[in-house]
């Protein structure tokens, strides 16, 4: 398999920085819950829950992206639609230094993995079948390969 695109690592990186900040405040979360320090435990144990499962999964993605998997730019780019409105929750609420670098963030992924060059390598399009039966899809060409 050939190297993936600098957008799709780009992306990849991202998505991964995300995902492992939300393990840690999931983290975080459950520490604090365990010490005794939340106010509503039942509501700290699901944001826990979230927060964690939600990180791992933007983990997932940024794998596999980098591995050419199809399935992981959907996902990507439903995190980063979420991640936006709660960027602009936390600006109007004045908690500036979260919201500018989640806001940044998120629309950086979305170029990067919405760009032709991530298109490309993300999506395959099967070609139609012919006499014999189905074609396979042509392999993967990295954009500019001219091959």
């Amino acid at each position: 398999m050939s190297k993936p695109p600098k957008t799709v690592r780009a992306a990849a990186v991202l998505e991964a920085a995300e995902g492992l900040a939300a393990v840690g405040f999931g983290v975080f979360t459950g520490a604090e819950t365990a010490r005794g320090a939340a106010v509503d435990p039942v509501s700290a144990i699901g944001v826990t829950v979230l927060a964690l499962a939600g990180g791992l999964g933007m983990l997932a993605c940024a794998r596999g992206m980098l591995r050419a998997e199809p399935w992981s730019r959907a996902p990507t780019v439903l995190t980063q639609l979420f991640a936006l409105p709660v960027a602009w929750s936390l600006w109007q609420s004045e908690q500036v230094a979260l919201a500018v670098p989640l806001g940044l963030v998120a629309v950086l992924t979305l170029v990067a993995v919405l760009s032709p060059p991530s298109t490309a390598w993300l999506v395959e399009t099967p070609q139609a079948e012919d006499d014999d039966g189905p074609v396979l899809a042509e392999p993967r060409k990295e954009p500019g390969d001219g091959s």
